[in-house]
């Protein structure tokens, strides 16, 4: 009984070391977080899972910019991506559309369902963005880096040749090492990283960051999470604006 009894005694203090552990490392990257993000342009992306935004009110949180989920694949329009797209402008945060790539689907199908979806850009918008990722069951079954490759290409051979710039590519470090790096470094990168600084270095190549993928601001309904970003200090919201 008394043996039973140092056990559990044990197995209690262990539990609660590791949730010491825990919230120790959650606090330092929050601390951390907070003195590197000081002073930078804060900005969300979001979706239909962020059924009504009301951006004016997110400004008066200091955000600055957004990316707003247009397209997904050849055919799929995010639902209130219109509505997004004119309220930010009237809020007066600059906003991006961006594109959630399908594998299997042709990328040059997929780039004139973004096209036909945002339509002409200005000096007012950000530049386009394609969402780079694998679902869960494609992390069991990812596709092949040649099929990835050629995808993408066609898909930004086409935006490109609409807008006259080269698209931001969104994706983790992962991903980015695997099917980005050789062919794709040229490109401006979004990098999601929601452990900085403590488990990945993401460096200093990069022109976004999605830093939180569990920000929590007023101004939305639906999913009660926000993605939060932060643009490089080196780029500025000036360098990531559209010019043709």
């Amino acid at each position: 009984m008394k043996k039973l009894i140092r056990t559990i005694l044990l197995f209690a203090i262990l539990v609660g070391l590791g949730f010491w552990g825990y919230n120790a490392v959650i606090n330092r990257e929050i601390n951390i977080n907070k003195w590197f993000l000081s002073g930078q342009v804060m900005g969300v992306d979001v979706s239909s899972y962020q059924i009504d935004v009301d951006f004016s009110e997110l400004k008066k949180q200091g955000i600055e910019f957004a990316y707003i989920k247009a397209t997904e694949g050849s055919t799929h329009v995010d639902s209130s991506f219109k509505e997004k797209w004119a309220a930010a402008r009237e809020a007066g945060v600059v906003a991006g559309a961006y594109h959630y790539f399908i594998y299997g689907v042709s990328g040059a199908e997929q780039a004139e369902n973004f096209i036909k979806t945002v339509g002409e850009l200005d000096g007012e918008r950000l530049i386009p963005a394609v969402d780079m990722e694998l679902t869960m069951a494609e992390v069991q079954n990812p596709p092949a880096i040649d099929e990835v490759i050629r995808g993408l290409k066609a898909f930004l051979a086409v935006v490109e040749e609409k807008y006259g710039v080269k698209p931001l590519i969104y994706s983790q470090k992962d991903y980015y090492d695997k099917y980005l790096a050789a062919d794709f470094a040229s490109y401006p990168r979004w990098a999601r990283n929601v452990f900085y600084p403590v488990f990945i270095d993401i460096g200093n190549e990069w022109t976004v960051w999605q830093y939180n993928d569990k920000g929590e601001l007023s101004g939305y309904i639906g999913e009660k999470y926000i993605d939060m970003n932060v643009i490089n200090s080196a780029v500025g919201i000036e360098g990531l604006r559209y010019k043709k």
